[in-house]
């Protein structure tokens, strides 16, 4: 018998009912005085007993969705329910009838993406590995998305907040400066003939209190043969931190860009302690599951070996390995180090903290008559108290409440209930925990001074954690503040991350976290840091209890947290963060310290690197390891002398210059030609005795000299020699012959190997020309989905030259112009790239050009002598020839005949366009 579901209007209109009749009420509850107040008002106890009789009237499908989600809905939709509950407030940030959402499914299939756009949702990222959709859905459209069998679960947005103090950038949020206030600040520094300057004209403190400068000095170590990779918020700012010397070129994931600049401050930082290490970058604000790829991604496409990020979401568990923490878990257990800010969220010694975690305990005061009670935060002090008081200044914040159940298997069902100092319920979250779903509650405050309740709606007594993120917890109205130690959590609580807490390099804090609060330390700069230094007042406390392992099965085990300590407060040349406070800037100093370990020591185990930070680090907490500071303050000449690091050559092969018969400048089968084949030392120190081998798996190729000696190769030096080519008559026309160059020297980055492919055939003059033949292609507004046009391509087999084209047949500035080749308003906005029939990839143009409009008639052609990155919105419309990011050249090792796809990601919001008419250009071979 197939189960009838009642539908939603019913359930309001009950709920309504219900709501009206328990209180009586058409006016906002005005609470009456408790003669204990530490017990609920009866007025607030029916509140909650009210509310938590429409949660159990929820249909099966209404147990799909958030119940914030469900309460806005409701709020806006039925008049009496908004009478009788006037001060309750979800907590979500809604656009007319839209909200972001986080759809968890059994697999996000082309079937759910497309049902989700036709219920109106905008999809913002698809995560296949965790199966999950972040998008933009008419809150009228969740009751049908969540009626479909492979959508488990409907969450509002999951937010996160970057750990900077001034104070963390929550995703929901926009960036505070505007992309054209940033993108104009990046054309300013990037102008044609403007002087970069030779050496970085900023450079953090840290780098001086965490002696690195002088560690380079002695070891002659700089991070060479290692890449330091960043997650934050964005890279608004990256062109002009280039243009200006602050940073070299930065390899950030195609898409991954992001908006504002943390990324930016964070990418100096490492690079002034380490600048002789490569940097790569990806944002971690676009959803927590593209937070969890991206880390995934660093490591396994950008090959990063320390890897950092300031970034937590709200919704990461306490007491497990989440998402997040299993993609951190992964990439260590690849031998990648993690670095993670511990959170600025206070701490118990300091009486910073808005943290409380223990034993459930019922208070005795039964709510309703579904609920088991109210918790006593009281009972180990031998008192009664169901609420817990937030500070005057925690207002704002985002409040969590987990228990001790396994993510996805949560049966034990606990609620969070927010109040006013009349006693009013002002925000709620009661999701149904039926044994699906997480163990997780979240109420954003409205004000300061409000209090926090937890109701055990049913099952067992549990192990709670009650968090208020930037809050803190203090005694008002007669009510106590309980707060326990614990508050870092989430990935930076991995087993083999580092989580780092954050002690002043230079001058304090510049203002009272709180009103009242004692004076902020400052740091030694310009000494460094000792044993008499201080931790920041709002660097959050350890250990994590932790219960279950990552696949949710037991597995208790405390981890102390943080591990390490380093440097805040610092200047970068990144707009807004100089001086740059919090452990966001603490978590890159102690990383790019770990890229000088690295460099000075290669091949050293992750184990050992450990051991050297642990034992080297100066304590500077309570004597031996502290849940505030780790281990102590860790120093970069401390560090390396203790592992005995020394400057490091890294010998590697340059491309070749081949030349045929009589200096011919193509190579053709049967002929002898001559390969000229430098070797550059890109290490800090000098490559004796080196030597290199070249051959090649081309069946009939040969080689001589096999190899040749190129002797010592200083640092920054390059040496040439030339080997023989003999290309087999049998070769087939534009096969290319690979070779294969193993360099080695007297190193422990010995032997590097490079592989070339060399061009057998003469390209043909004769170009051949394929278009985009479909209807415009709408490009969705700050989306990594993004729109992707096909280009089959049949007939020519082997390329030996391909140009790309977006094309038009009038060029203009004009929005929505339908006579350019890709018409929007933001060229700043997005990132084009362009994949071969084999899956290779080519970054055409990445997040430049500004408020410029549409591009039309413009060329993308490796030989052009000018790059694409250097246009400004001044070249609006853009067209002409130009350079792309990345060579369309490495798209032709194999055969160009199939389906080319060209796509175009929109990482800024407001903006839009599509895209209208592209074309390949490819050359074949003189037969």
């Amino acid at each position: 018998m197939r189960r009838s579901v009642r539908p939603s209007t019913t359930l309001l209109a009950a709920g309504a009912a219900c709501l009206t009749a328990v209180l009586g009420l058409t006016s906002p509850a005005v609470a009456a005085p408790h003669p204990n107040p530490g017990m609920m008002s009866a007025n607030t106890a029916a509140q909650i007993a009210t509310l938590q009789q429409l949660k159990k009237s929820e249909s099966a499908t209404d147990r799909k969705v958030d119940s914030r989600l469900l309460v806005e809905n409701k709020l806006r939709t039925d008049r009496s329910t908004r009478s009788v509950l006037p001060q309750v407030q979800s907590g979500l940030k809604v656009s007319g009838d839209t909200v972001a959402v986080d759809i968890r499914a059994t697999k996000t299939s082309d079937a759910l993406v497309d049902a989700v756009r036709k219920a109106g949702g905008q999809i913002r990222n698809v995560s296949q590995r965790e199966a999950s959709i972040r998008a933009d859905v008419p809150l009228s459209a969740l009751d049908k998305l969540a009626a479909r069998g492979d959508i488990k679960q409907i969450d509002a947005a999951a937010d996160a907040m970057t750990s900077s103090e001034a104070p963390g950038r929550i995703s929901s949020q926009p960036d505070p400066v505007s992309k054209q206030t940033r993108d104009a600040r990046v054309e300013a520094a990037t102008k044609p003939g403007l002087r970069a300057n030779i050496a970085a004209a900023i450079t953090s403190q840290g780098d001086r209190a965490h002696a690195a400068d002088t560690a380079r000095q002695q070891n002659g170590i700089t991070g060479v043969g290692t890449k330091l990779c960043a997650l934050s918020d964005g890279v608004s700012s990256l062109a002009a931190s280039v243009a200006s010397g602050e940073l070299p070129p930065v390899d950030v994931l195609p898409g991954q860009e992001g908006s504002g600049d943390e990324g930016t401050a964070m990418l100096e930082i490492m690079h002034d302690l380490a600048p002789g290490a490569a940097l790569g970058f990806a944002t971690a604000f676009i959803s927590d599951s593209s937070f969890a790829d991206n880390i995934r991604a660093l490591r396994s496409q950008a090959h990063c070996d320390v890897i950092v990020d300031d970034v937590f979401y709200f919704n990461e568990a306490t007491f497990q390995d989440g998402p997040i923490a299993q993609a951190v878990n992964a990439v260590t257990a690849d031998g990648a180090l993690y670095f993670s800010s511990a959170g600025n969220e206070g701490n118990v010694g300091d009486g910073t903290s808005g943290h409380w975690e223990g034993d459930y305990v019922d208070s005795g005061q039964v709510i309703g008559k579904f609920a088991g009670g109210a918790h006593n935060f009281a009972a180990s002090a031998g008192g009664t108290q169901v609420l817990e008081p937030l500070s005057a200044s925690s207002a704002g914040v985002p409040v969590t409440l987990w228990w001790n159940d396994p993510l996805g298997h949560a049966g034990d069902d606990y609620d969070l209930y927010l109040l006013d100092a009349a006693g009013n319920v002002v925000s709620f979250s009661q999701n149904l925990q039926t044994g699906t779903q997480d163990p997780y509650e979240r109420v954003n405050t409205t004000a300061g001074g409000q209090r926090l309740a937890i109701v055990k709606f049913k099952g067992d007594n549990k192990y709670l954690s009650l968090s208020a993120l930037r809050g803190r917890f203090v005694a008002s109205g007669g009510l106590q503040a309980f707060v326990t130690p614990g508050q870092t959590s989430g990935h930076s609580a991995a087993k083999d991350a580092y989580s780092v807490a954050a002690a002043p390099a230079a001058a304090a804090f510049g203002r009272p976290l709180e009103p009242g609060d004692p004076a902020n330390p400052a740091g030694p700069y310009p000494g460094t840091f000792s044993s008499s230094s201080q931790i920041e007042r709002f660097s959050s406390d350890g250990p994590r209890k932790i219960f279950f392992k990552a696949d949710g099965t037991p597995g208790a085990e405390v981890r102390q947290k943080p591990d390490i300590t380093a440097a805040d407060g610092v200047a970068t040349s990144a707009p807004g963060f100089s001086p740059f406070f919090g452990t966001s800037a603490a978590a890159p100093h102690a990383a790019a310290i770990a890229g000088l370990v690295l460099s000075g020591n290669p091949g050293m185990s992750p184990a050992d690197v450990r051991q050297a930070l642990t034992a080297t680090a100066v304590d500077i907490g309570a004597p031996g390891v502290d849940n505030r500071t780790g281990v102590g303050v860790i120093l970069a000449d401390k560090v390396l002398a203790y592992t005995g690091a020394s400057p490091q050559p890294l010998a590697t092969a340059q491309a070749p210059t081949v030349r045929g018969p009589n200096g011919s400048p193509f190579v053709k089968p049967g002929d002898t030609a001559t390969v000229t084949l430098p070797v550059y030392n890109g290490g800090d120190g000098t490559a004796a005795s080196t030597s290199v081998v070249v051959d090649s798996p081309t069946p009939g190729v040969t080689i001589a000299p096999r190899s040749k000696r190129y002797g010592t190769i200083e640092a920054g030096q390059t040496v040439i020699n030339s080997f023989t080519l003999t290309v087999p008559a049998t070769q087939q026309l534009g096969v290319p012959v690979v070779l294969n160059a193993k360099v080695t020297f007297a190193g422990a980055h010995s032997p590097t190997t490079q592989t070339f492919q060399i061009p057998i055939g003469q390209p043909s003059s004769v170009v051949q020309n394929f278009a985009f033949a479909g209807d415009a292609a709408a490009i969705p507004d700050n989306s990594t989905v993004g729109a992707s046009v096909s280009i089959p391509v049949t007939g020519v087999g082997r390329a030996s030259k391909l140009t790309f084209s977006i094309d038009g047949s009038a060029c203009s500035t004009t929005a929505g112009s339908t006579t350019v080749g890709l018409d929007h308003t933001y060229a700043g906005d997005l990132t084009g790239t362009l994949t071969s029939p084999s899956g290779a990839t080519a970054v055409l143009f990445q997040r430049r050009g500004g408020a410029g409009h549409n591009f039309c008639q413009v060329v993308f052609d490796d030989s052009a002598s000018t790059a694409f990155s250097t246009v400004s919105s001044a070249n609006a419309p853009f067209t002409g020839s130009w350079r792309p990011q990345s060579t369309l050249g490495s798209l032709l090792a194999d055969p160009v005949d199939g389906t080319w796809t060209f796509k175009v990601v929109d990482g800024g919001a407001v903006d839009t366009g599509s895209i209208r008419s592209v074309s390949l250009h490819i050359n074949g071979f003189v037969a």
